[in-house]
């Protein structure tokens, strides 16, 4: 079963450059690696209207999965949840189940020494205040819970910024959702690199293999010591081979039947190629 994905970065942070997104990195690498497709990654800014705009537009285009990151926090730039009640054109409300997650966040630390007592105040509250009809999503590590919407097909999952944060509430509560949308479906990649032949010599060769392989989507990334690239210049050229199937078994074959077309092809055309283990 195909699980189409798409991811919204929320923040100020990533449009200006001050923080590089590694959370969508992170995100799609693990969502492929599930046999899902991540079909678009947006990143929208901690503007309430920008945010309920692009979840109602996503929400058209009826992926399985919606996953937002950041703006789950305490402080006024933390507008995620917000947006997505916006969006969803439902009201925001304290959800108890969420509220009682915070609190025992904070039990703990009390526990622990790191505060002298619990006061539950308005910011702390705004991190369990929900849109209407959803549920939280503990994180083990942190103090916001992530959150969980359905509408229709569509599962809206609203993870924090903080990525050891975001990577435990996927790896503890997300991922068993993906893979139960994916089934037995299985993604497979590889890469193969080639010196002696350019690029432009080497799009015949790809288009061919593709075209006899169509469920092998191959893309090429050149190397070269200069800035700037130069046709004609001798370069290193990283071929990655990647393929979705029914199950690990005919994904792996797939791709197999690919490189060793491609291959055979770049060596007949002049062309070295030096083999890359298969992840």
């Amino acid at each position: 079963m195909n699980a189409k994905v798409e991811i919204i970065c929320v923040g100020n942070e990533l449009l200006i450059g001050k923080t590089l997104n590694t959370n969508a990195h992170w995100l799609a690498k693990q969502a492929t690696n599930l046999g899902a497709s991540v079909n678009r990654i947006t990143v929208v800014g901690d503007e309430v209207k920008e945010i309920a705009q692009v979840i109602r537009e996503t929400l058209r285009r009826k992926p399985r999965f919606i996953i937002t990151t950041g703006g789950l926090g305490p402080t006024f730039d933390d507008k995620t949840l917000e947006g997505i009640a916006k969006g969803l054109n439902r009201k925001l409300r304290v959800n108890d189940k969420a509220l009682r997650m915070v609190k025992g966040k904070y039990e703990t630390l009390l526990k622990e020494g790191r505060i002298e007592k619990i006061d539950m105040t308005p910011s702390r509250v705004k991190m369990a205040t929900f849109p209407a009809k959803t549920k939280p999503l503990e994180n083990p590590v942190g103090t916001a819970p992530a959150m969980l919407a359905k509408i229709g097909p569509t599962s809206v999952i609203a993870l924090p910024g903080v990525p050891p944060e975001m990577e435990a509430i996927f790896d503890g509560s997300v991922a068993q959702m993906l893979k139960n949308k994916v089934g037995k479906s299985a993604f497979h990649e590889a890469s193969i690199y080639i010196s002696d032949l350019m690029e432009s010599s080497l799009a015949p060769l790809i288009d061919a293999t593709m075209r006899n392989n169509p469920s092998v989507y191959i893309k090429s990334h050149v190397y070269i010591k200069s800035r700037i690239q130069v046709e004609g210049r001798k370069s290193h050229i990283e071929l990655h081979l990647s393929t979705k199937g029914e199950n690990s078994s005919i994904a792996r074959k797939c791709l197999d039947n690919a490189i060793a077309e491609l291959s055979s092809l770049v060596t007949k055309n002049g062309g070295r190629v030096i083999p890359a283990e298969a992840e």
